[in-house]
């Protein structure tokens, strides 16, 4: 059994949050707390499916780049390792602590047959994949038809969201740099920081070192959408 301020932390995820309760009491009573070593493997390619992964805490690189060039990285609370168990097939890319971490591991054998029993719930694993891929679509089209102030306001909503693993936002303080968000957007550090001050002379956000928080979550949705808070 899980201690319980994981299972509190589960509760804030918005997959672990749909399920039904049988499920989750399924994924508390199964699941398997594992600590990994900083540069230690949660799996490495073309390992056999043991099993899906959720981040409780520190981050795992997974081992290949994403849509804007970047290292791809589960933090908390991001599931991983889903794919094989849909097609079936050895993982495709390693999975790494990139310092010491906390991952909960559904174990594979009692999965599989659990979800032979219960072939509905096959149903909260397309929700899974389907959610990273809508980020993946979302941030296409922003590239193709969005100012750099509509990518930069979705990109921070994107953050403060989980990328969709957060049930709410309840934390209004992002953790990084500008070097960062330039490589996630694909622009100049230069243009991410005029448009951070603009920002933040609007009174949405205050910057920090290595640190944005936001101040007005309304303007910054606003943002997201028109680009300005001028009607």
């Amino acid at each position: 059994m899980l201690d319980p301020i994981y299972i509190r932390h589960l509760q804030q995820n918005a997959w672990f949050s749909q399920l039904t309760e049988p499920f989750q009491q399924f994924v508390i009573e199964h699941g398997k707390k594992l600590v990994i070593k900083k540069n230690a493997a949660v799996f490495h390619a073309q390992d056999q499916f043991d099993g899906v992964y959720g981040v409780l805490e520190g981050s795992i690189s997974l081992g290949y780049i994403d849509v804007n060039g970047n290292e791809a990285i589960a933090e908390p609370i991001m599931w991983f390792g889903e794919i094989s168990l849909i097609d079936n097939q050895p993982r495709s890319h390693d999975a790494i602590a990139l310092k010491k971490s906390v991952v909960l591991q559904i174990p594979g054998e009692p999965l599989k047959e659990f979800l032979l029993k219960n072939p509905y719930y096959w149903y909260y694993f397309a929700l899974l994949t389907s959610q990273k891929l809508r980020y993946v679509f979302l941030e296409q089209i922003a590239i193709q038809t969005q100012t750099i102030s509509q990518r930069l306001a979705q990109r921070l909503l994107f953050i403060l969201e989980g990328y969709g693993n957060r049930a709410a936002i309840n934390d209004l303080n992002i953790q990084i740099s500008q070097d960062q968000l330039a490589n996630m957007l694909t622009v100049s550090r230069q243009t991410v920081n005029q448009e951070l001050n603009h920002f933040e002379k609007q009174g949405v956000i205050q910057l920090g070192f290595k640190k944005i928080q936001v101040i007005d979550l309304n303007k910054l949705k606003l943002l997201s959408t028109k680009g300005t808070l001028i009607d």
